[in-house]
């Protein structure tokens, strides 16, 4: 089943404060009904989170914005 519905999560105001998002970003994952992803932005390619996530059985997909940034869609089969 292919989710239907992404939850957007900006991390980008977290980083530029100084502040590791990953409790969040861990939060809107576990959160996830089935369905559901989460798609996460981020400055740069969270390469350690993709690893992380597709080693708990998450597909991801990943995406460079026109503005730079990448959009990294979480979700489970």
């Amino acid at each position: 089943m292919k989710p239907t519905a992404f939850k957007v999560f900006d991390v980008r105001p977290y980083l530029a404060r100084g502040e590791e998002p990953f409790d969040l970003i861990r939060g809107q994952v576990d959160a996830l009904k089935p369905g559901h992803g989460v798609t996460i932005v981020a400055p740069f390619m969270p390469a350690p989170l993709i690893e992380l996530l597709k080693s708990e059985g998450f597909q991801a997909t990943m995406e460079r914005r026109h503005d730079g940034a990448w959009a990294v869609s979480f979700s489970r089969e």
